[in-house]
C-alpha cells in the first residue's frame, strides 16, 4: 500500500492540530486548578459579569461562594462565575497601558493648533 505525498502531509496536519488540542485543554485545565487554589475567603475576586468583591465564604457541596461586594451587600453566586483573582498589581499594569503617549491629546481634548502633518489653510477667497 503506497501512500502519495498529499495523503501523508494531511496526515501530519492532522497529527499537529490534535497535538495542539490537547496541548491547549492541558493548559486551561492547568489555569483552572491554579485559579481554584487561589479562590479562598478574604480574596478580591472578579465574577464573569464583571462584578467585583471580597468572598467571605465558599460552599463546597453546593458550589456557591458568599460574595460581598459593599459593605453589607452579600450576594450568592455560582462558583464556576469567579473568573479572576484580583491581584493588587494588576491595576497598576492596567493604568501604565492606559497612559496617553507624550505629545497625544487625551480622549476628548480638543487641540488649538493643527497636527504637524497638516498645513493650516491659508487662503481665503475674496468673493
Amino acid at each position: 500500500m503506497a501512500f502519495d505525498p498529499f495523503t501523508i502531509i494531511m496526515l501530519a496536519v492532522l497529527a499537529v492540530l490534535i497535538f495542539f488540542m490537547f496541548r491547549n485543554s492541558r493548559k486551561r485545565q492547568a489555569e483552572a486548578r491554579e485559579l481554584q487554589a487561589k479562590v479562598v475567603p478574604g480574596a478580591k475576586v472578579m465574577t464573569n459579569f464583571g462584578l467585583f468583591g471580597t468572598i467571605l465564604s465558599i460552599d463546597e457541596e453546593d458550589n456557591q461562594v458568599q460574595l460581598e461586594v459593599g459593605p453589607g451587600t452579600v450576594l450568592t453566586v455560582h462558583r464556576q462565575t469567579i473568573a479572576r483573582v484580583v491581584d493588587a498589581a494588576e491595576p497598576a499594569a492596567d493604568e501604565a497601558a492606559a497612559a496617553p503617549v507624550a505629545g497625544e491629546p487625551e480622549f476628548g481634548e480638543r487641540l488649538d493648533t493643527p497636527p504637524a502633518d497638516e498645513t493650516p489653510d491659508t487662503k481665503k477667497s475674496d468673493d
